[in-house]
């Protein structure tokens, strides 16, 4: 009885079908390959990592950029007119973009670590396009619209610079062993001199990296400077409607050192707290004065301003998802809350011997007190009977005449100036906005300097270790818990720990670079040249002339096997064939895919 002999084993390769399948739809066998990736693809794979990269940025940015949320929803209402947040759909958008290059760039990986041809399917290059269109365009519309805020990338790397370091170094290091795959399977020796080099100086870069991070947080803690005070910008806006006498109690009861608000000029002449231009937003005027909503704030009295809650929209809107946190005693507090003057905020903050700074909107052209608004604020400011060295006057404009008739003022400037300007001006403080101070500027002012506004404890920690003396924050409740910097390092334990990891990170390279290449030794002097036996056979027949194989096929099939499997190995090695077998799997004779 003639018994026939399998000419090829094929085994189950079910995560690599996966693999090819999901990244360019190649699920069956017969449509994969190992031969070098095109220069299309390969460009491809360059558009790829470009997206990845961008996209990596962009979700970087707006992780930090969470201390400004706030201040972006409300410059999208300054120009849509309509309250939303809008860094929701931004946030979801960017998520899921990133997962998916992401996944895409591991798959990539993947095929490069087990020698498949990368193949991108046509659908995944049009969503790559469109993440990387959306993402560029996202880049233009903030730079537009919020260019001041790129700032923060420079200043977020202080804090987490040392960190990501680290985790670069790892995923770097990891990345060694497709690299050293590379290297050790590469058939020209200049392919490999060169993917070596790039891997090489991006290695020896990242090892490098931490002499050129700078972070006030590496001092001595014999230096670092006492706690900046708090000052609530609009009181607790987080906690309590913005601007009302609610909102400035709730940031009271968080021990702030002093209270800041926004104050515009009623048209009877009383100054009173509102940020935006219009009461649309904070009040209810669409429902008490429909006629009037697009109206600028200004135009209206103070006896109709009383009419208004400004309370109810913090409820129905909860801007900042705190809203749950409150109790029903606070809710109905909060839906009872009026529009609030200057003269009740300094009555309200003067017996706890707290500083007021202000931001005094002049009223537009056509309103009675648009010449004489400096005057009437500091007639309220007079009329509230409270120290005057409580109060910091933030406006320019006849700041001479406003020094003549109260010096006690302290005068704060919301310009960044030369120290020679300041001092002419009379000016002793600074109120700016934390991006247009440096460590520098801090060290050598010779002013008081406060900066706004500060939100992340890891912002408050950096300008804690650079010595800034106070900041305004809309969230006194979370920097009040935050005793001591998020994190301080001493510059020796510091370099102790980057020279470590790069030590380790070198290491591992090293190792995995002779673990690679001592197996590709020792399976190329056995004669084998791939762990794929399906490369092997097929490029085995792609050297041999089809007459050579034709004859291989017709002695395995009708020579008499006496030895069992034994005689196959015979025939495998009389014609110079590497021969695989899988005892696990069922055999199957060859067939065309």
């Amino acid at each position: 009885m003639v018994k026939h002999q399998p000419l090829q084993v094929y085994e189950r390769q079910l995560c690599l079908s996966c693999l090819t399948g999901i990244y360019g739809c190649r699920w069956k066998r017969y449509q994969r390959s190992h031969d070098d990736t095109t220069k299309w693809e390969l460009l491809w794979s360059l558009i790829l990592l470009f997206t990845f990269c961008l996209l990596l940025f962009w979700c970087y940015f707006w992780l930090e950029a969470h201390n400004d949320y706030n201040e972006f929803n409300w410059l999208l209402y300054n120009r849509s007119g309509a309250w939303s947040d809008s860094t929701v759909p931004i946030l979801a958008t960017t998520a899921a973009g990133f997962t998916y290059i992401a996944f895409l760039m591991v798959l990539a990986l993947c095929h490069v670590a087990v020698g498949q041809q990368l193949n991108l399917h046509w659908l995944h290059k049009i969503a790559v396009i469109v993440a990387l269109l959306t993402t560029v365009a996202g880049l233009i519309a903030v730079n537009q619209v919020w260019g001041q805020e790129w700032d923060v990338v420079p200043i977020s790397l202080q804090a987490t610079g040392p960190f990501l370091h680290i985790g670069a170094l790892a995923a770097v290091t990891a990345l060694s062993w497709v690299v050293a795959g590379q290297v050790a399977r590469a058939e020209k020796t200049s392919e490999s001199v060169v993917v070596l080099l790039l891997y090489l100086g991006v290695l020896l870069g990242l090892y490098l990296v931490p002499l050129s991070i700078t972070s006030p947080c590496i001092m001595e803690r014999s230096e670092l400077k006492p706690r900046p005070d708090v000052i609530g910008h609009q009181g607790a806006p987080m906690l309590a409607p913005e601007n009302t006498l609610m909102s400035f109690q709730r940031a009271l009861q968080m021990n702030v050192t002093g209270l800041e608000a926004d104050v515009t000029i009623s048209v009877d002449g009383v100054p009173f707290l509102m940020r935006d231009r219009t009461l649309r937003r904070t009040t209810d005027v669409e429902k008490v004065f429909p006629d009037r909503h697009a109206e600028d704030a200004s135009f209206f009295n103070w006896t109709d301003l009383r009419q208004l809650n400004a309370g109810q929209w913090f409820l129905e809107d909860d801007p900042f998802w705190t809203v749950h946190t409150l109790s029903e005693g606070e809710k109905r507090e909060m839906a009872n809350q009026s529009v609030c003057s200057l003269e009740q905020l300094l009555a309200l903050a003067a017996p706890r011997n707290r500083t007021v700074v202000f931001r005094l909107r002049r009223p537009p052209a056509g309103h009675p007190c648009h010449h004489s608004w400096i005057n009437d604020t500091l007639e309220a400011v007079h009329s509230a009977r409270v120290p005057l060295s409580l109060v910091m006057w933030t406006p320019d404009e006849d700041r001479d005449q406003v020094r003549r008739m109260a010096p006690e003022l302290l005068q704060t400037s919301l310009r960044k100036q030369s120290p020679q300007a300041l001092h002419q001006q009379g000016v002793g403080r600074l109120l700016l906005r934390y991006n247009l101070a440096s460590a520098q500027d801090v060290r050598s002012s010779n002013v008081s300097l406060a900066l706004h506004t500060v939100n992340e404890p890891w912002l408050y920690s950096v300008l804690w270790c650079s010595g800034v003396p106070a900041v305004s924050s809309d969230a006194p409740h979370v920097l009040k818990k935050l005793l001591s910097p998020v994190w301080l390092l001493r510059p020796a334990e510091y370099c102790l720990i980057w020279v470590s990891a790069d030590l380790v990170s070198f290491a591992v390279v090293v190792g995995i670079f002779i673990f690679q290449n001592y197996h590709m030794i020792r399976f190329r002097m056995s004669g084998m040249r791939s762990y794929n036996p399906e490369q092997i056979m097929l490029k085995a027949a792609g050297r041999r002339s089809s007459q050579d194989v034709n004859i291989m096929k017709e002695k395995l099939i009708f020579s008499e096997v006496s030895n069992g499997i034994g005689t196959a190995d015979e025939l495998y090695m009389e014609n110079s064939y590497d021969y695989y077998t899988n005892e696990g799997n069922s055999c199957l004779y060859e067939r065309e895919y």
